[in-house]
């Protein structure tokens, strides 16, 4: 029998404390060498591009592998949205599919997962410090709800390109958090936060980073593509940088690849993996004035370990539904 569930089903069981703490655990597994990690495969239709990305955790007997497409055209041809995701669970013992579940919540909660483990471990301890992101979709919210876990917040600020956006935005994450969120009249006035999150599309650098005050800690997710970056050289040299994977940052992070190329840095500035710091194999933070940044990609090690809680939870609660194939 094969469990089916479907987003709200993942929604009811998936919660972002949880998630944190087996994303953490994965990122620990990658360092120790108990994870299997191979590169993601894309294939590229004639009218979009299709990721497989599987992985293994031994220690957390996960074994996954999602589906990720993504068709531009998807919404005014098909009525269905640009980027579709599926995670198929396997049990690691037989290897039998024992789960088929939807992906784009998932995705989402694990993404924001890695930025809020990554706050545990890099952002200044300070009690009533105040969080900012840039960006107002739903990663910009499970940025703010992973660092809300992560660090006792006093306020938040949030920037968006489209107003509206942004004040939707205050509204609903400031009911689900219990905090103050204001909209930032300027990016300016978000570089006074300690805890600063980047959740857009931008193709370009959205901040002047030598204005970011000394201390702040910043997660940067939004871009993933060589050519794109959402960070500028300045701040990139003045950070302590730790990547969710050196290889996936040397290969896909404009963020990262850009400032190697124009000789600013070389690659020896990817101070250690987000596993190292985790397991202290690495130090993090060694004071409170300096700037802490960590550069995500995604890895499919988040996804199987999502995966494996989401399956479990939702065999304790008799969620979903079983079906023979």
């Amino acid at each position: 029998m094969v469990l089916i569930l479907t987003r709200e089903d993942v929604m009811s069981v998936l919660s972002m404390k949880d998630c944190m703490d087996v994303v953490e655990k994965a990122f620990a597994e990658l360092t120790n060498g108990t994870a299997v990690l191979p590169l993601r495969i894309g294939i590229r239709p004639p009218d979009g591009l299709s990721l497989y990305m599987p992985a293994y955790l031994k220690g957390m007997n996960a074994l996954a592998c999602k589906v990720v497409s993504v068709y531009k055209d998807n919404p005014a041809k098909h009525n269905l949205p640009t980027t579709i995701g599926k995670v198929l669970l396997q049990e690691p013992t037989t290897g039998e599919v024992v789960c088929i579940m939807d992906g784009g919540y998932l995705t989402a909660v694990r993404t924001g997962a890695a930025s809020g483990v990554a706050t545990k471990h890099l952002a200044r301890k300070d009690s009533g410090q105040v969080a900012a992101v840039f960006g107002a979709g739903v990663q910009a919210k499970m940025q703010l709800w992973a660092v809300k876990e992560a660090r006792d917040l006093s306020s938040a600020l949030v920037f968006d390109t489209f107003p509206d956006a942004a004040v939707k935005f205050s509204k609903e994450m400031g009911e689900k958090l219990g905090i103050t969120i204001k909209v930032a009249k300027d990016t300016a006035e978000m570089l006074s936060a300690d805890i600063i999150c980047t959740a857009t599309s931008s193709s370009t650098p959205i901040f002047d980073g030598n204005k970011v005050r000394e201390g702040t800690h910043l997660n940067g997710i939004g871009s993933h593509s060589p050519n794109a970056r959402e960070l500028d050289t300045a701040i990139i040299k003045r950070s302590l940088i730790i990547a969710d994977s050196r290889e996936a940052c040397l290969n896909e992070a404009g963020d990262i690849m850009i400032p190697i190329q124009e000789g600013a840095i070389t690659k020896e500035h990817i101070h250690a993996d987000l596993g190292e710091i985790v397991t202290k194999k690495a130090k993090g933070r060694t004071d409170g004035r300096q700037i802490t940044l960590f550069k995500s990609n995604g890895l499919a090690i988040q996804d199987a370990a999502a995966a494996k809680l989401v399956f479990t939870r939702a065999k304790e609660k008799g969620i979903g539904k079983e079906v023979a194939l």
